[in-house]
C-alpha cells in the first residue's frame, strides 16, 4: 500500500497534534512535497551529518527528527556548511522530507512525558502547564460549544429543559439531560402594547425565575433557540450563550505520585536502565526518599517551580541549569538528570509502532547514528 506525504503528516498529528505545542516552537512539516508518495521513514532525535548519511543509505523518504533542525527563521540553504540548513539541502537534495515533532509530542497523550512517567511506574499524572487550545479569542463563533443560559419561570422549568435537552444541549461525554439550575428574581417593565404571562403592561414587575444552563454543540444552537421559543411561556423569553474555549486535557510536563515512596537513587538507577542513559545526575541526597515525581524531559527550565515544590518531590528531567538545581534544594527537593537526548530517545519506540498501526506497509527505520552529543569517560 502506498501512502504519501500528506498521509503521513495526518497521522502524525493525530499522535502529536501541532495544536498543542509550546508557541516559540517550530513544529511539522520542515521541508518536503505533500504529493509525494513515502515508503520509509527513519526515526531520531537530532539530525546530523551522520544521521542524513544514513537516511541517504537507506532509502527512505522521511526523516522524523525530534528536534526541528529549522527553528529559527533563515534566509539561504548552503553547503557546505556547519548549520542545520546545509543538512535541510542534503534532505531536499536526495528527496527526504523533514518532520519534527518537538513539544507538540512533550504535552501528547503517550508522548515524551508520558514515556518516562511510566517507566517511574506513575498510574494517573496531570500536565503541569496546559496550553489554551480552541477557539480564537478574536472569533467567538469558532468555538466548538456554547454554554445556554435561559431564565425560566419556576413552574415551567422542566418543559424548557426538556425541550432543549431533545434538541440537542446538555451533552456532557458519556452523560445527557446535564444542567445547572439557580433560583433567583427576575424583574421587568413591558410597554402598552407588551402582553406579559405574568403581570400587567406598563408596571414594574418582579418574578421568581430559575437560571437553567446548559452546554450547547454550536452546531445545534439553532435547534436549541428554537425550543426555547416553542416552549417557553413567556412572549420574549431572556436567554444568554457563551462561547467555549476547548477544555485542556494535554500540556507540557507531567506530575504524578509514584507506587510508593522509594529513595531517589533507586528511581535514578531504574530510570538510568530504561533510558540507557550513560549517565544520571543527582540533586540532593541519594537516600532521600520521595513520593511525587514532576517530569520534564529535555531542559527542565523552570517547569518544575509551578507545582509547588516539596521535600517528597523528585523532578525527572534531561538537564538542569546551576541555578535551578540550587532552587530545588532550597525547596527541599530532589531532581534527576538523564541528560537530555537520553530523556526523549525512549520515545520513538512508541512512535514507530503508532505509525505502523495507523499506515500499513510503511518502512520504519531506528536510527543508529542518532547519538547524545556527549560522552561519558
Amino acid at each position: 500500500m502506498h501512502h504519501t506525504l500528506e498521509d503521513v503528516c495526518a497521522a502524525l498529528e493525530k499522535i502529536a497534534p501541532l495544536a498543542r505545542a509550546q508557541k516559540w516552537d517550530n513544529v511539522g512539516l520542515l521541508a518536503g512535497d505533500r504529493r509525494q508518495i513515502i515508503r520509509g521513514a527513519l526515526l531520531c532525535i537530532d539530525l546530523t551529518p551522520a544521521v542524513v548519511d544514513e537516511a541517504i543509505r537507506q532509502h527512505v523518504g522521511l526523516v522524523l527528527a525530534y528536534h526541528p533542525p529549522i527553528f529559527k527563521p533563515i534566509s539561504r540553504l548552503i553547503a557546505p556548511s556547519a548549520g542545520t540548513d546545509a543538512l535541510v539541502w542534503r534532505c531536499i537534495v536526495h528527496g527526504m522530507a523533514i518532520y519534527s515533532m518537538h513539544t507538540a509530542l512533550d504535552a501528547a497523550p503517550g508522548g515524551t512525558n508520558d514515556v518516562i512517567a511510566e517507566a517511574c511506574g506513575i498510574q494517573k499524572s496531570r500536565p503541569i502547564e496546559y496550553p489554551i487550545v480552541g477557539a480564537d479569542p478574536a472569533a467567538p463563533h469558532s468555538a466548538s460549544e456554547h454554554k445556554l443560559v435561559v431564565f425560566v419561570p419556576a413552574e415551567a422549568v422542566e418543559r424548557v429543559a426538556d425541550a432543549i435537552f431533545t434538541a440537542g444541549a446538555g451533552r456532557i461525554g458519556d452523560y445527557e439531560r446535564c444542567s445547572f439550575r439557580l433560583r433567583g428574581e427576575g424583574t421587568f417593565l413591558g410597554s402598552d402594547s407588551t402582553a406579559p404571562v405574568v403581570g400587567k403592561p406598563g408596571r414594574y414587575e418582579h418574578v421568581s425565575e430559575v437560571r437553567l444552563e446548559a452546554v450547547t454543540p454550536a452546531r445545534r444552537l439553532p435547534d436549541v433557540i428554537a425550543a426555547i421559543y416553542e416552549s417557553h411561556p413567556y412572549e420574549e423569553p431572556a436567554f444568554d450563550i457563551y462561547p467555549l474555549s476547548s477544555k485542556p486535557r494535554h500540556g507540557i510536563g507531567r506530575v504524578g505520585n509514584l507506587p510508593r515512596p522509594m529513595a531517589v537513587a533507586e528511581l535514578a538507577l531504574n530510570l538510568k536502565a530504561f533510558a540507557d542513559a550513560r549517565s544520571a545526575q543527582l540533586v540532593g541526597t541519594p537516600q532521600q526518599r520521595v513520593s511525587r515525581a514532576i517530569i520534564a524531559v529535555g531542559a527542565a527550565g523552570s517547569l518544575p517551580f509551578q507545582t509547588g515544590l516539596t521535600d517528597r518531590d523528585v523532578v525527572v528531567t534531561g538537564e538542569i541549569r546551576h541555578h535551578d538545581a540550587l532552587a530545588i534544594l532550597r525547596h527541599g527537593a530532589a531532581a534527576i538528570a538523564l541528560g537530555h537526548w537520553a530523556s526523549e530517545r525512549p520515545v520513538l519506540p512508541s512512535i514507530a509502532r503508532r505509525l505502523s498501526e495507523a499506515l500499513a506497509g510503511l518502512t520504519i527505520v531506528f536510527s543508529t547514528a542518532d547519538r547524545d552529543p556527549f560522552q561519558s569517560l
